[in-house]
């Protein structure tokens, strides 16, 4: 590949991969930090908390993993966890990986019709669940498919509270039946190059397509984020994202296993919890997205709080307002540390670099992580573009997925021959590595025969102090093919018109990407994870229109 004056950065990086799996990565912390702190798992509601030192989660998730044994669990197994942030969360991954079984991770929210679908296409042998989810009662949900459905490959069910058959309780008891040499055994089979995590997409086109993830690839990438980020065994890492996607078990939980450091991880995001855990447990490193922290600083009390614990104040995603970092950072008096990833890469790409300005470290995705390539192409050619060309983003490296689970044409879709990851997403790549991502492929707007990238106006919009967020979609014209529909939310304490809302962008964008239509929101359509719903609110500019239309 010629790459001269091309939009292509190399792998970095030699000789610092680890052919290590998660159990074995346990294993070296516990030897090497046994008496340190490794998880706290707090519940906001009973403010119980539950603590692990790095001997104690050792011990605890080997006798979890003697109990799944005894409970049938063979390696390569499919077991499905759909539990919200809870401690055995945090055990049952371990644990699941020290036998060679495979965690399928699951959102509790999904419904009877999802879940069915992810049982079967997933192949699960063994599901663990909590009884309920906020307002779901998902014992009674899981009854009611069993007593229905035919999961041939379903072997066992366990419920992790309430008056089930089998609880996790009964879990642990069958630690009992098997011996500590029948564990070392197991343990000894799992290789690094095993998948260790399947991780079901969210499926807003099509059905959801479940990601193969190794012991290898994300031990690997917790790692090499740690290193970038400066992580060290006396940091605190706070966060209440959830442990079924990758920022949970993955960022959070593996990352400072691998650091020797401790986890704090919340039930359920609230700004109060946050503060109370930030300052009762020193916080030096607090992963959230940007709603999360923006809600910590507008709370009433937040001064009240001790906060200059803080040394990296971590964001993911795609679109992060650098007024919001450069106000974190200002008050607490931390750094930045942006990150851009996919479930399917483990999930890290790029990350800040420390010693960057503090104004580049806020206006990009970073650089990539060692070990993994990047390019960036024409969508439809697959060309390589020049430095700076807007284009596909493309990732290759130790970090991809091993494709989707019983999907080869999707994987093929996704994965070409060369080995490439084709993301879908529009991003552009300087030179000296910095990586900016635009959009979507599916988002770009296409207007009057331009092309328009929404976060393009979405980060202007976000300029305006008495914006705290903004969103950009394409609607149907039957003149221009499709038009700018913007929504915002007002900052705190702030009103905003649409009209002035146009007014400002009529000032300050160029005609072709001023937002013909301005709706406000008090709060944007969220995923789980902290990801604005796009898909949602395209669906919701479309009923506002035909309303608008209607009267």
């Amino acid at each position: 590949m010629t790459t001269r004056g091309k939009a292509y950065w190399p792998a970095t990086g030699e000789g610092d991969l680890v052919a290590m799996t998660l159990g074995e990565l346990l294993a070296e912390q516990a030897a090497r930090h046994g008496s340190r702190p490794a998880a706290v798992f707090i519940d906001t509601t009973s403010r119980a908390e539950t603590l692990w030192t790095y001997s104690e989660l050792h011990a605890s998730t080997g006798r979890l993993a003697r109990g799944l044994i005894g409970w049938g669990v063979q390696q390569g197994d499919h077991v499905a966890v759909m539990v919200a942030n809870r401690a055995e969360w945090i055990e049952l991954e371990v644990a699941l990986a020290r036998i060679g079984a495979v965690l399928v991770t699951v959102n509790p929210a999904l419904q009877a019709r999802e879940l069915t679908y992810l049982l079967t296409q997933g192949r699960i042998t063994h599901l663990i669940h909590a009884d309920r989810f906020r307002k779901q009662d998902i014992s009674a949900l899981i009854a009611d498919l069993l007593a229905s459905d035919n999961f041939p490959d379903l072997r066992g069910v366990c419920a992790l509270d309430g008056t089930a058959q089998f609880t996790f309780a009964d879990l642990l008891g069958r630690a009992e039946l098997v011996d500590e040499a029948s564990l070392e055994a197991r343990e000894a089979r799992v290789r690094p190059g095993d998948t260790l995590q399947i991780q079901y997409t969210s499926g807003t086109t099509g059905k959801p397509k479940g990601a193969m993830l190794s012991h290898h690839s994300t031990v690997n990438n917790a790692r090499l984020m740690g290193r970038r980020g400066g992580f060290g065994s006396d940091d605190v890492l706070l966060s209440a994202m959830p442990l079924f996607h990758t920022a949970g078990c993955v960022c959070n939980v593996i990352g400072m296993m691998a650091c020797g450091g401790c986890v704090v991880v919340l039930d359920a995001f609230d700004p109060a919890s946050m503060l109370a855990a930030w300052e009762a447990h020193g916080a030096t490193i607090i992963n959230g997205v940007p709603t999360m922290y923006s809600r910590m600083l507008d709370h009433p009390e937040f001064a009240t709080y001790r906060t200059d614990s803080l040394r990296l104040a971590f964001m993911g995603g795609t679109s992060i307002p650098p007024s919001l970092m450069r106000r974190v950072c200002e008050t607490v008096g931390a750094e930045p540390m942006i990150i851009m990833g996919m479930t399917e890469c483990s999930p890290i790409i790029t990350q800040t670099d420390p010693t960057d300005p503090f104004e580049m470290r806020l206006a990009t995705a970073g650089v990539p992580l060692p070990h993994t390539e990047v390019k960036i192409t024409d969508p439809g050619t697959g060309a390589l573009l020049e430095w700076g060309e807007k284009g596909e983003l493309c990732i290759r490296g130790y970090l991809l997925t091993q494709g989707y689970f019983n999907m080869a044409e999707k994987t093929a879709e996704a994965i070409d021959p060369e080995g490439w990851l084709h993301s879908g997403d529009l991003a552009v790549l300087e030179e000296n590595g910095h990586l900016t991502i635009v959009g979507r492929l599916k988002d770009m707007i296409i207007r009057g025969g331009e092309n328009v990238f929404p976060v393009e106006i979405e980060d202007f919009l976000l300029e305006h102090p008495a914006i705290a967020q903004a969103q950009v979609v394409g609607v149907p014209d039957a003149d221009l093919g499709e038009e700018i529909f913007a929504f915002v939310t007002p900052a705190r304490n702030t009103t905003l018109t649409p009209a002035e809302v146009q007014g400002y962008c009529r000032a300050g964008l160029a005609r072709h990407k001023m937002p013909k239509y301005v709706h406000t929101l008090p709060v944007f359509p969220m995923t789980p994870n902290g990801k604005v719903q796009k898909f949602t609110l395209r669906d919701m500019a479309l009923d506002l229109l035909k309303k608008e239309a209607s009267t």
